[in-house]
């Protein structure tokens, strides 16, 4: 399928994360730009981050969404309010959504009061912040949750219900940790319906998910990063950052259905993770 790069809407430059002066991820930098597909709708992006345990995936993210501090590097995303297509500003807390694996929600708040709530800040007026939760509560199939609580939710409701709080104050980019661990087969087809709505509410959407499971990456990505442990002259260090990237869309392998193709990617990035 015909496609086209256009502007940057994430760029990452050598960013590093310490604890305590203990380096956890090091000199990960990636560019992800607009993709336009010849003849589809517009469509946003998906990116899989893959890698083995205790390699940095989660304090990627959380560099990513603001919740640590880098200590070194830059998080620069498209700036949606300058009327430049090339203009980008350095991404602060909030302007990445992250939900957690948990999906944490709040355990006295029903959906609607939490939806309410992460709009507290929007400068709507309030027949208008009615309005947007009314709209996102029917395109996210939660009309009957609407009054219940969190423990009154079945694991894709909560998962849907989190993905709509951070679209609410980040909007365009949004990251999952470990979306798919522990859900059974019907709560996987709910998540990856929540994929295809965040990527048709807009072509700059750009949707950043974990996984352990490869193949659920390769359906569902157009780009695929391993991060992993790099070997540096013969010598394996211990902090985890990017060593392979697979664009599935410049590969002929993106928006097509799993084949032997994706099997022999499937085993070349199983041998990249387990060497690091």
């Amino acid at each position: 399928m015909e496609f086209s790069f256009k502007e940057t809407l994430l760029y990452v430059e050598n960013l590093s994360v310490a604890y305590d002066g203990n380096v956890i991820i090091k000199d990960i930098s990636l560019t992800e730009k607009d993709v336009v597909r010849s003849g589809v709708n517009a469509t946003g992006q998906v990116i899989a981050i893959v890698g083995r345990s205790g390699r940095g995936k989660s304090t990627f993210f959380r560099a990513l969404t603001g919740l640590v501090p880098l200590h070194t590097g830059k998080i620069l995303i498209k700036d949606f309010e300058s009327n430049d297509p090339a203009a980008a500003k350095e991404a602060k807390e909030g302007d990445i959504g992250l939900v957690n694996q948990k999906y944490t929600l709040f355990r006295h708040k029903t959906v609607l009061q939490t939806l309410k709530y992460a709009l507290r800040k929007s400068t709507l007026s309030e027949t208008d912040k009615d309005k947007k939760i009314k709209e996102y509560i029917h395109k996210w199939g939660l009309e009957n949750c609407a009054d219940k609580y969190p423990n009154e939710l079945s694991g894709g409701q909560r998962q849907r219900t989190a993905i709509i709080e951070q679209l609410f104050s980040s909007d365009k980019f949004i990251v999952l940790d470990e979306p798919f661990s522990g859900l059974d087969v019907g709560n996987i087809e709910e998540v990856k319906q929540s994929f295809d709505l965040l990527c048709t509410l807009s072509e700059y959407n750009t949707v950043i998910f974990s996984t352990h499971d490869i193949e659920l990456a390769l359906r569902l990505a157009q780009s695929v990063y391993v991060i992993g442990y790099p070997t540096i002259n013969g010598d394996k260090k211990d902090y985890g950052t990017i060593i392979a990237k697979y664009d599935l869309r410049e590969m002929g392998l993106a928006w097509k259905d799993y084949c032997e193709k994706h099997d022999k990617l499937y085993d070349e990035i199983v041998h990249q993770m387990m060497n690091s």
